[in-house]
């Protein structure tokens, strides 16, 4: 029999907004969560997890937070989540103040010891689901994993999207004789980058995909820069290709397509397909040799890698005056592409297409 994973749920903050006191102690102060009766639903619903409340009241049974103040809401809400499908295998909560350093405050483990060294329950595969630093601790010493609201663009739908559907995390390393290379990608990322291949100019270019699609991006490349870039930018163009591949999975729920920007004199646009057929249209002439450190007749050479090694459609248009503008323009307007193309929706998780596999 397969070990229980768990989801541990805070209630103020997570289930309920949590007002300026702290205190939910009056019907006029509750206000649940957006998101969280159709994401929870779905989640006990349809999801293989056990939900497990864990909450920080503090002080409660004192005179400062009567109990007869207490229960009434709680078990309101009890019964409202119930109604929709939510339901708790347990209930803890905890009534000491930050200042009794008690075990049994969160993030202290102390009321889940029944759950710790259990080998019924998966610890490695649960999550703590809360608002505050202290569940992220609390995931910590659970030794599972944490899913903080309002943090890092965090939302219910998110959370019910990672729960079901899995991070879109990927990472390649690609050795050859001539580059070494490292890409590690989060689609569904804030745009962080990390990128240094040894060309400045293509660094920008790439930081860009990264920043306009909302992808963390990590590329570290070491090439042959002592011969010329070719193999530099074709190589990392076919590594960032096969990691975007493995990333987006079998691609349900995407939504597939995505087009176009201007920028300053130019207008630039990329239509781009991920019906795991290569093909690249190219409309897009470059009067320099080079812009910065690297080629201009490499612009091409990339697009081409990537678009093979991603098993996508890429159709790229640029018109305009100033050729930085318009290679920036391309890689802008492909990130955002990619940023209309690569959400999915799990209450429509089938595959965008009629033939049944992409």
């Amino acid at each position: 029999m397969k070990p229980t994973k768990l989801l541990f749920i805070d209630r103020d903050g997570t289930l309920i907004e949590e007002p300026a006191d702290e205190q939910i102690d009056a019907f006029e102060k509750l206000k649940f969560k957006k998101g969280v009766f159709k994401n929870l639903g779905f989640i006990c619903q349809h999801l293989d997890y056990k939900c497990i409340m864990v909450s920080n009241q503090d002080g409660l049974g004192t005179a400062s937070f009567p109990e007869d103040t207490f229960w009434p809401v709680h078990n309101f809400i009890l019964q409202t989540l119930e109604g929709e499908g939510i339901t708790f295998a347990d209930q803890l909560i905890d009534r000491h103040f930050p200042e009794d350093h008690s075990p049994m405050r969160k993030p202290g483990t102390g009321m889940l010891t029944e759950y710790i060294d259990n080998p019924a329950y998966d610890l490695t595969g649960s999550y703590v689901i809360g608002d505050r630093e202290t569940d992220a601790e609390l995931a910590k010493n659970l030794g599972c994993k944490a899913l903080i609201l309002d943090q890092k663009g965090m939302t219910w739908d998110k959370i019910a999207e990672l729960l079901f559907a899995g991070e879109r995390i990927a990472e390649i390393r690609r050795t050859t004789k001539e580059t070494d290379i490292h890409i590690k990608m989060n689609l569904d990322g804030t745009g962080k980058c990390d990128i240094s291949t040894g060309i400045g100019f293509f660094d920008h270019m790439l930081e860009q995909i990264g920043k306009h699609a909302l992808i963390d991006l990590t590329i570290h490349t070491k090439g042959d820069l002592h011969v010329d870039e070719h193999h530099t930018i074709e190589d990392t163009g076919l590594a960032l290709g096969e990691c975007l591949l493995k990333a987006l999975g079998d691609k349900r729920g995407i939504e597939r397509y995505g087009y176009c920007l201007p920028m300053d004199d130019c207008l630039c646009q990329v239509a781009l397909d991920f019906g795991g057929r290569p093909w690249l249209v190219w409309n897009a002439d470059f009067k320099r040799e080079k812009i910065g450190e690297m080629p201009t007749e490499m612009f091409y050479h990339f697009f081409k890698s990537l678009s093979d090694a991603a098993k996508m459609n890429l159709n790229v248009k640029a018109e305009g005056a100033n050729e930085h503008h318009k290679i920036e323009g391309i890689f802008k307007a492909l990130a955002r592409s990619l940023k209309m193309a690569i959400p999915r929706d799990i209450y429509h998780f089938e595959l965008p297409s009629s033939k049944g596999v992409l």
